[in-house]
């Protein structure tokens, strides 16, 4: 199993493209800090003042910022919340510089089942942590619990538990790295293990807690000229989250086509993976676009559809409502009379089950997700199913839980939501009102003609235009692009971009700059 990451920046945006084997399988974005919602981002921390706490639902209401108040539930609230509340008071007010919490003197817990009336009360200050982001008409989900994610190990302050990912099944490497971490844990500060630090030693695990210290230390300097609402501690990139969240040696490749990103990129594997480094690359072709070249603007275009082809004739049907998400599968056209009917349908099933684990990463679905996989009568055959299901989704981090499938071959599964789900419009705009697009000649006309006024101080023309116009400029023999040959002298060097509309086309010089 191969993983790449490709890494591309726009003026506006950039794109994370995660591949196994070739295959999309995660796909975020960045966007320009200018976006409401973009503000948001799970882990970042603010400070902010409680506007109102709300008797019925148990929580109160926060101003971060956003059009909509950041809701924090009782639950939420984190055990430690008056040392908390005690320590922001005595650092916002500069009367403590020390940090370290190691002589911070803790408050009572608070009753697990208390009202929010008498912890919170209008207008004070809290320091609150991104859950959920902003998602439709709802406002960000926040706790009080502040946690910091580093490579190896979270950081909890106000805290002394020690943790251990429950992914690491070796009864024996869970005790070493639990009493490893009880000896260097500094006090004050609960840690969660996670699971990539299995077999790591303990000069790895101790400078991850170092990093992590130091982020509270710097968050905690801000907090006493920081504005309420404000961020105090944001998130890391988005590349070095990704990294930080799934690296790990069955990576290949990472190709950046930004050089500051390719520096940031390089330096935080230094950190992390010093020995992988060298799998960092800045890609720097003109001519092909990075997303081109590994063919990626194919598979957004036929994965985020509401109809998704798979193997031997089978796709699948996704509908979303605003309760759940559904999933149909579909045997399609295929026919093997090799199999009986059982086999068939557990054949397909299986097939089914791989593309709905990469579609949930995908798309970033949450919530109640229904699939109807096609009827099997063996009791057996349907835990085969349920058990591949399980598997093709254990990579996936995104806390989930799936249930067997029931005697109607129903699945239901339920899928943490902390963002937007990823969608994807694949359906492009009919370029004239009557549904109506001009003849592929007239297509051609034109860029024969455009061809005719730049090739003369040219010495290079690339031309960037839709496949199916590609590919009929370059058929047939002779093709219309070797006529251009016999009349110019110059060969046209034709590209298709699956991301372009029909009647889509762009001419670019040998240094890659657009020919207007």
């Amino acid at each position: 199993m191969n993983k790449e990451l490709i890494i591309r920046s726009n003026s506006d945006a950039v794109d994370f493209a995660l591949l196994k084997d070739g295959k999309l399988i995660e796909l975020h974005q960045e966007k320009e800090k200018l976006e409401g919602s973009s503000q948001f981002q799970v882990g970042d921390i603010f400070i902010a003042k409680i506007r109102k706490p709300v008797a019925g639902l148990n929580a109160a209401f926060v101003n971060l910022g956003h059009d909509k108040d950041a809701f924090l539930h009782y639950h939420d609230l984190g055990p430690n919340l008056a040392s908390l509340m005690k320590f922001i008071k005595l650092v916002s007010a500069g009367k403590t510089k020390d940090y370290s919490l190691k002589n911070f003197p803790f408050e009572p817990e608070i009753d697990k089942n208390g009202a929010i009336m008498d912890v919170l009360s209008a207008n004070q200050s809290v320091l609150v942590q991104i859950v959920k982001e902003p998602i439709s008409t709802k406002g960000p989900r926040i706790s009080s619990e502040i946690s910091l994610a580093g490579r190896y190990v979270v950081l909890v302050p106000f805290s002394d538990r020690v943790s251990i990912s429950q992914k690491i099944n070796d009864r024996g490497e869970k005790d070493r790295l639990k009493k490893m971490v009880q000896t260097i844990k500094p006090k004050g500060f609960g840690v969660i293990v996670r699971t990539v630090a299995e077999g790591r030693k303990v000069a790895e695990i101790e400078k991850d807690l170092e990093n992590l210290l130091d982020r509270w230390s710097s968050m905690c300097k801000r907090l006493q000229t920081a504005h309420h609402p404000s961020k105090v501690l944001g998130e890391l990139t988005k590349a070095s989250s990704i990294l930080r969240d799934v690296f790990n040696d069955s990576f290949t490749s990472i190709q950046v086509d930004d050089e500051d990103l390719f520096l940031q990129t390089k330096e935080y594997l230094q950190e992390i993976a010093p020995d992988k480094v060298s799998i960092v690359k800045h890609y720097q072709s003109r001519e092909l676009p990075l997303f081109e070249k590994y063919h990626i603007e194919r598979q957004i275009k036929t994965s985020f559809g509401k109809t998704v082809s798979m193997s031997k004739g089978a796709y699948l049907i996704i509908e979303h409502t605003e309760a759940l998400h559904v999933i149909d599968v579909n045997s399609g056209n295929r026919s093997n009379k090799a199999l009986s009917q059982e086999d068939t349908a557990l054949e397909v099933n299986l097939i089914a089950a791989a593309e709905i684990a990469r579609q949930l990463r995908l798309r970033d679905m949450g919530g109640i997700i229904v699939v109807d996989f096609i009827d099997m009568q063996n009791p057996d055959n349907r835990k085969v199913l349920y058990d591949f299901l399980r598997e093709e989704m254990s990579d996936d981090k995104a806390k989930h839980k799936i249930l067997p499938p029931s005697k109607f071959g129903l699945v239901q599964i339920t899928r943490q939501r902390v963002r937007p789900e990823v969608l994807i419009n694949t359906k492009e705009e009919n370029p004239t009102e009557n549904g109506e697009i001009d003849a592929p000649i007239l297509i051609i006309d034109k860029i024969t003609s455009k061809l005719e006024s730049i090739i003369k101080d040219h010495k290079k023309v690339v031309l960037n235009t839709h496949p199916f116009v590609a590919a009929y400029l370059t058929k047939g023999f002779p093709s219309l692009r070797s006529k251009w040959f016999f009349e110019h002298k110059k060969w046209v060097k034709i590209i298709p971009r699956d991301a372009y509309t029909y009647l889509e086309y762009h001419f670019f010089d040998k240094e890659g700059n657009e020919i207007l």
